[in-house]
């Protein structure tokens, strides 16, 4: 009986052994999924008119790329005509192939013209390299700068660069602001919307950058999940990221992009 029972506990272990490893592999499968999905996600915001006449603008925005690839699988959910594609940041990293940028970038470009804002990851891979590829496609860089927005002469893109190249410039991406009646302000980390506002309040700010904290367990983790919120007149967007960052697991932060249509 004492040997029965030894034998059994033994089984009963490996057992347990057997199925954590099940559930161990199961959970990194699905994480790897969550990290390779093509969520496009649609917001609507309506501002105030000045001019009295309804219009509206539509924008693409993606951010966090960094080593995935963008198909035109991806496109193919964005239903919407859009008017601009904002690339918020981390395009690329270290190790990134260029061809691999040049065709991300490629495609994008196929929806409509790009701006783009640095990341604190871009410039691993060589600055006058991404500028030579956004340039190859008509894109804009948005260097502390702002610009009219396409066919919407009354709204202004405002664009920083990152604070990890210790160079984002308040003053200059706000000069001469107020030749727009209506602003859209893009910076890759959500950090510097604080320092905006005491100055400015744009009508919408778009971020990435955390991930959305990219492995949550629950409410919990490294940073908050991404949102959208609107408040009056003005809408604020952190975005989860489209790729990853070390490893490419997701969990309780889907990869998304974002497509935003905004009445005025």
């Amino acid at each position: 009986m004492p040997f029965l029972n030894e034998r059994c506990g033994i089984i009963t272990i490996s057992k347990l052994i057997y199925s954590l490893l099940f559930l161990s592999a199961a959970l990194i499968l699905y994480m790897i999924h969550n990290a390779f999905r093509k969520n496009v996600l649609f917001h609507e915001i309506t501002t105030n008119s000045t001019h009295g006449k309804k219009r509206s603008l539509t924008l693409f925005f993606i951010s966090d790329v960094h080593r995935r690839k963008i198909d035109k699988r991806l496109l193919q959910k964005i239903k919407n005509e859009i008017d601009i594609v904002i690339i918020g940041g981390d395009l690329a990293e270290r190790g990134v192939p260029l061809k691999r940028i040049s065709k991300n970038v490629e495609i994008l470009s196929s929806l409509a013209p790009i701006y783009f804002i640095w990341g604190n990851n871009d410039r691993e891979v060589g600055e006058e390299e991404i500028r030579k590829i956004i340039a190859s496609f008509n894109g804009k860089i948005l260097d502390n700068e702002n610009t009219p927005f396409p066919g919407h002469p009354s709204w202004g893109i405002l664009g920083t660069d990152d604070p990890s190249n210790g160079s984002p410039d308040i003053a200059a991406t706000l000069r001469n602001v107020e030749r727009y009646e209506k602003t859209i302000l893009v910076t890759h980390t959500p950090s510097l919307f604080r320092k905006v506002e005491l100055e400015f309040q744009p009508n919408l700010l778009l971020a990435g950058h955390t991930h959305g904290g990219q492995v949550r367990i629950g409410k919990f983790g490294l940073f908050e999940k991404g949102s959208f919120k609107i408040n009056d007149n003005h809408a604020k967007l952190i975005s989860n990221g489209f790729g990853t960052t070390s490893l490419p697991l997701r969990l309780g932060a889907e990869s998304q992009c974002h497509v935003i249509k905004v009445h005025y």
